[in-house]
């Protein structure tokens, strides 16, 4: 698998659902040559999910890693969670459909999968596919960047 974009640091976290596929994950990652953070949890014991999600998101938002994914049951949670950290674009893909256009279209810098909904084997090729699809900019840069203004005026609010 060729990667066309420079990703290098992936940091990576889950719930207890979720910590078998991570460990899965970091041993593919390492096989290719990525840095993988690993921000938790670390064992299957019943954990809550949200800030395991959000410091992998803050990693991303704080440029120490060029790509989150975040795991659990469904994914779904965690996808919300980190996508509660400013600048992060969360995107949920339980498939090689959705890893392509998170990436292609919304510049999606989190990855969320649902390790109770995927086997290790597809979680593998959608974590391939949204490390090697590009963002296409034009008329998809426009609307991330409005997704940021919304972001940023949603800030202002008291």
């Amino acid at each position: 698998m060729q990667y066309t974009f420079s990703v290098k640091r992936i940091a990576i976290g889950s719930d207890h659902a979720g910590f078998e596929l991570k460990q899965h994950l970091i041993s593919f990652l390492n096989a290719k040559d990525f840095s993988v953070a690993d921000h938790g949890t670390d064992s299957t014991q019943s954990v809550d999910y949200p800030e395991f999600c959000a410091n992998v998101a803050r990693t991303v938002r704080d440029n120490k890693a060029d790509i989150g994914i975040v795991l659990g049951g469904s994914g779904q949670g965690e996808q919300i969670a980190a996508n509660k950290i400013n600048g992060v674009r969360a995107a949920l893909c339980n498939d090689l459909y959705l890893a392509e256009m998170a990436r292609s279209h919304n510049n999606a810098n989190v990855l969320s999968i649902g390790a109770r909904v995927v086997t290790p084997e597809l979680a593998e090729q959608i974590v391939d596919k949204f490390l090697s699809t590009e963002f296409e900019g034009g008329r998809h840069q426009r609307r991330v960047e409005q997704l940021r203004e919304i972001e940023l005026s949603e800030n202002k609010r008291p």
